[in-house]
This record gives structure tokens, sequence and C-alpha cells, in this order.
């Protein structure tokens, strides 16, 4: 069985870990984003069907490209992240369940019902999604999830095939802590879980 992470871990992870909104001028590496994607890919989904996919947007061009997609309130925050992460799904994840899921014929699961399908990969692009949040903790960088933008215009931008659709942005790199506001309330845990 594997022991508790310690008090420092967790505060890295959870307690002292922010959504952050403003960036230190702090370049995030190819290899730092690698090493990244391959924590992520560890992290469970349903019939190992890993439907996300990445864009990690760094460039001035990338960043212009985004930018028509973006609510005015969350522009300034995006564009000068060092990395902003599309974390999008495959539409067509299931041609990969040969390869991922080998013991039975899981692609049928959904090529059968395209409903189930995009549940699927909404549910499990999701999940990853915080995978990737937690994984940028833990490799000692700082993250800002965000929704608020346009999905068709990035799909357009970045997806223009058709071949995935976004789900939410992740800004990512080193953030800079005057930028923080206090952190707000979590519910407690009667309000928020039942013992059955």
């Amino acid at each position: 069985m594997a022991e508790p992470l310690g008090a420092a871990a967790l505060d890295q992870l959870f307690r002292t870990a922010r959504t952050h909104y403003k960036w230190q001028d702090k370049p995030v590496s190819d290899e730092t984003l690698k090493q990244l994607y391959e924590l992520v890919a560890l992290g469970p989904t349903s019939a190992n069907c890993e439907p996300a996919r990445y864009v990690f947007i760094r460039t001035p061009e990338g960043k212009e490209k985004l930018r028509p997609a973006l609510s005015s309130g969350n522009l300034e925050k995006t564009l000068s992240a060092p990395v902003v992460v599309i974390v999008a799904w495959d539409v067509k994840f299931y041609d990969k369940l040969p390869v991922l899921f080998p013991h039975a014929d899981a692609k049928s699961w959904f090529t059968s019902s395209p409903a189930f399908a995009e549940a699927t990969a909404f549910r499990n692009s999701s999940l990853q999604g915080a995978y990737l949040i937690m994984a940028a903790r833990a490799l000692g960088l700082d993250t800002g999830p965000m929704s608020g933008f346009d999905n068709a215009k990035v799909d357009a931008a970045f997806f223009p095939d058709g071949s995935a659709k976004s789900n939410f942005l992740i800004n990512l790199g080193h953030g800079d802590e005057s930028g923080l506001f206090g952190r707000l309330p979590r519910l407690p845990f009667d309000e928020a879980a039942t013992l059955a």
C-alpha cells in the first residue's frame, strides 16, 4: 500500500495551490511539457480511452490565433501566460481503442452510439484536464483553468478539419502572486457530501 503524501505535497497540490491570473516572464520548456503529458497520460479514463487532445500554445502567432475566441475578461491573463493549453477531445477517440484497450472490442461500444461516444469523450477529457492541473502543480507549475471563450471559434481556428472539439483552456506557467485574490469559500463536508 502507498503511504499518504506528506503535508508539503498536499500543500503544493491542494492547500496552498491557487488559480493564477498573472504570470512571471519565465518560459516553460518543451521538455517540461512532455513530462507533464507523460504524467497526465497515466491518469485513469474509462476503457483507457484517453480522448483528450492538447494544444500547447506558446508562440505569439498561436496566441493571436486564439485571441478572437477569448472573452474580454480573459484576454490579458491568457495572452500573458507562458503557455495556454487547449484541452480538447478527439471526436473519433475510439479509433485508438484497439491499441489502448486490446482485450475487448471496445470500439464498437462507441461507433454504435454517437451520443454515448460524445458523452464519454467529454467526461473523460474533463478528467484528463483535471489531471493536467494536478500534474502541473506536482511539477512546480501554476495553472489558471477557464471556460470563458467561444468554443466554436477555437475549434474553427485549431481543429478546422473537425477532428477534435475544445473542452476548456488552462493557462500554464509560473504564477505571479501579486495577481491572486483571497481564497474563496468552499462548501463544508455536510453540505456537499453524504455518507450512505
